[in-house]
């Protein structure tokens, strides 16, 4: 059976879990010096190591013959029954469909009962925001003073939703979105370990489309692969996520601070028969200005924008003719309508009159 390359490679040793160093080093450290608390809270956006974090943990508290970082061994007798999905010293729970008073009592009757093969029980409460107010309250005491062979972990994505009273019964980890370089590098690894083609331009824009989220990416490189049989282009990954080139968004981005309404209309209602999403291409047109400023403001060389270089020079020259101002109100039009087009039932004249309207008087008299 074909597994998704997120979970095909899922990290198994702490090494695996990338961007995350604040957390693995300090949990890591706690293995080694045997201070092993008893209730932890994984808070953070989709797809940055949480569950994949809490398991190796789960593990590494488990193993038999730990590795120097702290990280499980992966073939002890415990690690391999833990690695096996009807484990019952490793529990998963839902919280989104076990949020019940009933569930948290029936985990409060089945916690007092020994490890079967381990040296502690680990929970995993997953979405634990969604847990009814009944239910955190039936968690407290347990939470507060668990057996000791207990070791409750956490994960939420929303941990403003949790009350104070859970928050301070347990150790806080927040996971960070991890940057598109890291989750190039992934991807270029995993890539080669299951020998897909990819150009490197390719897997950065997979990266980048990520937003912080290494699944995200990974759901993405997948799709890619399928879609692009093993050998991935950055062009087709364009038409995969339905985003414009970068060129097509910079004669978008020069036609409108220059005021050339009849380039703009062209080249977007080319892009309209094309079938681009409006929404997508509302955000790309976005980001170019805010790549504008950054330009205008830190010079062609930061490090906070990423273009080849024939078009970092174009984009470069765009910004030394322009002003703050102007790139600055452009940004702000743009930036107004992203919500708007959600509910917009005509996409295309929004995104036209929004241009429109950042044109002077003068040209639009002419």
């Amino acid at each position: 059976m074909y597994l998704a390359l997120y979970r095909k490679f899922r990290p198994t040793t702490f090494d695996g879990i990338v961007g995350q160093e604040h957390i693995t080093t300090t949990l890591k450290n706690q293995i080694i010096n045997k201070q092993i608390g008893h209730a932890y809270l994984f808070c953070g956006s989709r797809g940055t190591g949480k569950t994949s974090c809490a398991k190796v943990f789960a593990r590494a508290i488990n193993c038999l013959s730990p590795l120097l970082d702290g990280s499980p061994c992966g073939k002890c007798d415990v690690c391999t029954k833990l690695q096996q999905s009807n484990n019952m010293d490793i529990l998963e729970i839902d919280a989104a469909s076990n949020n019940g008073v009933d569930e948290i009592r029936d985990l409060r009757e089945n916690i007092k009962y020994a490890p079967a093969v381990g040296k502690y029980k680990v929970y995993i409460i997953d979405e634990v925001h969604m847990l009814s107010p009944g239910a955190f309250n039936a968690l407290l005491k347990t939470l507060e003073e668990p057996p000791v062979h207990a070791v409750f972990i956490l994960a939420t994505t929303e941990v403003h939703k949790l009350p104070a009273t859970i928050l301070s019964r347990v150790m806080r980890f927040d996971f960070k979105l991890i940057s598109p370089d890291k989750i190039a590098q992934n991807i270029t690894k995993i890539f080669k370990e299951s020998n897909i083609k990819a150009e490197e331009s390719a897997i950065n824009l997979i990266a980048t489309a990520g937003e912080g989220s290494m699944r995200d990416a990974l759901s993405i490189a997948d799709m890619c692969a399928s879609f692009c049989n093993n050998d991935i282009t950055y062009d087709k990954v364009i038409d995969v996520l339905g985003i414009s080139n970068k060129q097509v968004i910079y004669v978008l981005l020069n036609a409108i601070l220059r005021q050339d309404i009849q380039t703009f209309f062209v080249e977007f209602n080319k892009m309209v028969k094309q079938g681009k999403n409006l929404s997508v291409l509302a955000s790309d047109l976005t980001k170019g200005f805010r790549d504008l400023l950054v330009i205008k403001s830190c010079g062609e060389d930061s490090t906070l924008i990423d273009y080849q270089k024939d078009l970092l020079s174009k984009m470069t020259a765009l910004a030394n003719d322009c002003s703050v101002v102007r790139i600055n109100k452009a940004l702000q039009s743009f930036s107004k309508i992203e919500s708007d087009l959600k509910y917009a039932t005509n996409p295309q004249l929004l995104i036209e009159t929004t241009a429109l309207g950042l044109v002077d008087e003068e040209v639009k008299k002419n």
